[in-house]
């Protein structure tokens, strides 16, 4: 029997951002540029600017006719996301950003570098419908679905970021996790396009490797299978935050649609297709879920399930302002780690980032919607 995504997951119809060479096939680019009066051949000369030169400045592209290349190149690579706000933290070592769409819609993305690598948080959803109660995005529910192009449109940006030393010393955008606004699931097609195009070697794509990109989800079974069926190479990224159905319940709704047996049967098949580890989020928080007996639970049922194709990100909570949910004290997690640890499987803490800069999705965008 086929199992599909309940209706209330759809996203409220909204103005649809204008098609962009990146929302289309190398065949679509092609005929979209023969369309707009120009030969077939230019579309790789776009695609080598947009995608290789990280540029959709027309001025850059001296080698298409100056004669009409500004409408020619606002035709096929519109500007999907004008720059908001920008904040830097940590020593310079984080810069978030906040977004406007063509239709107003406010969407956040973090850059972040590392001393082996440079990650962007992408957003692939404006708001989220999952209704997670602790997470700033979920209180704010689903607006809608980002196009593929709005979504490698971060990714490009943040890659020209780096590039261009918004970090400091100048780098190269290595990884990317779609842990930003959203459930990356609920809005399937458009991220796989998006995934499919941030892999892929330019001048086709952005060439980052299938391996560095990593895919979350709150559970949502069937586009897990329809995923795994896909036999990508990126790491699939499941958010559990409990290790009990009860407390599921109440911490990720969805949990009352497909319990968590049926997410991790769906986790232990994408990483038996794949070969890649599966990794679990567990935001710890305070009297809430990080109780021994809970870090005992989690990790022997992680350890039958998935056995050594698993690895657990425990994550502080970044507080949201007024929310009644805050992080584990320390000696707290040190205790529920080593508890998942004892049980065999790999667990680390998550390197925070970002708390004076509001760096929990969501949050900077509902202070720029509320007018703070």
């Amino acid at each position: 029997m086929t199992r599909s995504l309940p209706l209330i997951f759809s996203a409220p119809r909204r103005a649809t951002p204008p098609t962009h060479l990146a929302d289309l096939t190398p065949t679509g680019r092609a005929a979209a540029v023969a369309r707009a009066g120009q030969p077939a051949y230019r579309a790789k000369q776009l695609a080598r600017h947009y995608f290789a030169g990280l540029t959709r400045d027309a001025a850059e592209m001296t080698d298409l006719p100056g004669a009409g290349r500004a409408e020619f190149v606002e035709t096929l690579l519109p500007e999907l996301l004008t720059e908001v706000r920008s904040l830097g933290c940590d020593d310079g070592d984080t810069r978030k950003t906040l977004w406007r769409a063509h239709d107003g819609t406010l969407i956040e993305s973090v850059l972040m570098r590392y001393p082996d690598r440079i990650t962007l948080c992408v957003s692939s959803q404006a708001g989220c419908g999952m209704a997670c109660p602790f997470c700033a995005t979920g209180q704010g529910g689903l607006q809608r679905n980002l196009s593929a192009a709005e979504i490698i449109e971060q990714v490009r940006l943040a890659a020209r970021a780096a590039r261009d030393g918004a970090l400091g010393a100048p780098g190269r955008l290595s990884n990317v996790v779609f842990m930003g606004m959203g459930e990356p699931l609920a809005n399937y097609r458009r991220v796989l396009t998006a995934v499919r195009t941030i892999i892929a070697a330019p001048p086709a794509g952005l060439g980052i490797s299938a391996r560095s990109v990593t895919v979350s989800t709150v559970g949502l079974v069937p586009a897990i299978d329809k995923l795994t069926a896909e036999r990508l190479q990126v790491r699939l990224a499941v958010s559990l935050h409990a290790p009990d159905d009860k407390l599921r319940d109440t911490l990720v709704p969805v949990n009352e649609r497909w319990k968590i047996d049926e997410v991790l049967t769906a986790a232990r098949g994408y990483a038996d297709v794949t070969g890649r580890r599966v990794s679990i989020e567990y935001a710890l928080i305070r009297d809430v879920n990080d109780q021994p007996w809970r870090g005992d639970l989690l990790g022997s049922l992680l350890h039958t399930r998935l056995g050594r194709l698993v690895h657990v990100n425990v994550i502080p909570l970044n507080p949201t302002p007024g929310s009644r949910w805050d992080a584990s004290p320390k000696p707290v997690q040190d205790e529920f780690v080593r508890r998942v640890r004892a049980q065999g499987v790999a667990c680390t803490v998550r390197d925070t980032r970002g708390q004076e800069i509001a760096a929990a999705c969501g949050q900077l965008a509902a202070q720029v919607g509320a007018g703070k």
